[in-house]
């Protein structure tokens, strides 16, 4: 059993842990309140070669896999959510092209991402569906003038980064459009060019702004039959690539949290109340004591799901130690950004201080890629099951 990183994963979280501190940090605050784009970010991670982390070498990529992604995402959602997203966005719509695509179809989408030269996003909610996935409403019929294309209709709604990208990993059904059969949904690849496909509406958000989210129209759009991603009726992929996501999306609440409590301990450090800091205070020291601890917690099940997800343990029967890493990390970072407001009273309140949009920016992380209440559910059936059992 080792607890330490290889000496390659070290140097990767060195360096981007003196970039997050240097270039993300201070763009962090601008980011938040214009709402645009970092695109000066993207090209610092693009010549760092941060873009490939999940990308295998012989694809362009670094090869560091999900393990060095969630190393770099803590350190950059130390200072920025929104800059953490756009790493994460290099893996989520490219999972699935990893895990079943075909060898022409890795070829072609995966090394532009690896190089920054193209954006990727992935479709899968819709305003009906959301936990609920069975529920869309998006459809792919056979086109009648293409032997296994297929005509594509439907939208898909709370898309992360749709705004800038240049192709989509999009799910509907190729069946019944009523049906909740698993072998009625299918991935495609959708490229942004496309007749027929159209970002709709963007959201204004709470927080995590300056990364669009928005719509996804498509009418009429015909998909050739090389753009499906593994089999049709392939339902499961959907599955087993978010499953492979969880310690991505916990490193940006545990980095988040992180960042949170740093930034309070050092205020308390300096505040003076009563003729002493804060700090001196022992009801601030167990505080400050019990979410160090969670911190730590999180970092032990976010790692380790890192590790499984690398090793291709992302089916059904590893699924409860990925959830439990997404669940506790992403409500501790609500209950450190939380903590952090408070342990700067009135001062955390305002914008003087970044307490307030860590605080803004954690709730997402509790929803998206499968909310906390959907964690549970699957953490429970992996205990029920007896996939986490202890006999």
């Amino acid at each position: 059993m080792d607890f330490s990183f290889s000496p390659e994963l070290s140097e990767l979280q060195s360096m981007v842990r003196r970039l997050a501190r240097e270039k993300v940090g201070p763009r962090a605050r601008e980011i938040d309140k214009t709402g645009q784009y970092p695109k000066d970010l993207f090209e610092l991670f693009r010549d760092a070669g941060l873009l490939g982390l999940c990308i295998p070498e012989e694809l362009g990529g670094s090869g560091a896999g999900i393990t060095g992604l969630t190393i770099a995402i803590e350190e950059v959602a130390k200072y920025s959510n929104a800059a953490a997203l756009m790493l994460l966005l290099t893996r989520l719509p490219t999972g699935p092209v990893m895990i079943a695509g075909s060898e022409e179809q890795k070829r072609r989408y995966l090394p532009p991402i690896a190089r920054g030269t193209q954006h990727a996003a992935f479709g899968l909610s819709e305003p009906q569906a959301g936990s609920d996935v069975m529920g869309m409403r998006t459809t792919a019929t056979p086109d009648a003038d293409v032997p296994g294309g297929w005509v594509m209709n439907g939208t898909k709604c709370w898309m992360s980064g749709v705004s800038e990208a240049d192709w989509y990993t999009v799910f509907a059904k190729t069946g019944d459009a009523s049906s909740r059969a698993h072998d009625s949904v299918t991935a495609f690849i959708v490229e942004r060019a496309w007749p027929g496909v159209e970002v709709g509406r963007t959201d204004y958000k709470m927080g995590v702004r300056g990364v669009d989210t928005g719509e996804l129209v498509l009418t009429d759009v015909r998909v050739p039959p090389q753009n499906v991603i593994g089999e049709v009726g392939g339902f499961r992929l959907a599955m087993v690539g978010l499953n492979s996501m969880r310690p991505i999306v916990a490193a940006r609440g545990i980095g988040l949290a992180e960042g949170a409590l740093m930034y309070a301990t050092e205020y308390v450090k300096q505040r003076e109340a009563f003729g002493k800091t804060i700090a001196d205070f022992q009801g601030i020291q167990w505080e400050i004591a019990k979410c160090a601890t969670d911190i730590e917690a999180a970092r032990l099940l976010t790692y380790r799901a890192a590790w499984l997800a690398d090793k291709g343990c992302f089916t059904k029967e590893w699924v409860p130690f990925l959830s439990m890493a997404k669940y506790h990390a992403t409500e501790l970072a609500v209950r450190a950004s939380s903590l952090a407001v408070q342990l700067l009273g009135a001062a955390g309140y305002v914008e003087d201080h970044p307490a307030e949009q860590w605080y803004r920016d954690a709730k997402q992380l509790t929803i998206v890629e499968g909310t906390s209440q959907v964690q549970l559910g699957l953490i429970a059936r992996g205990v029920i099951d007896h996939d986490l059992w202890w006999d």
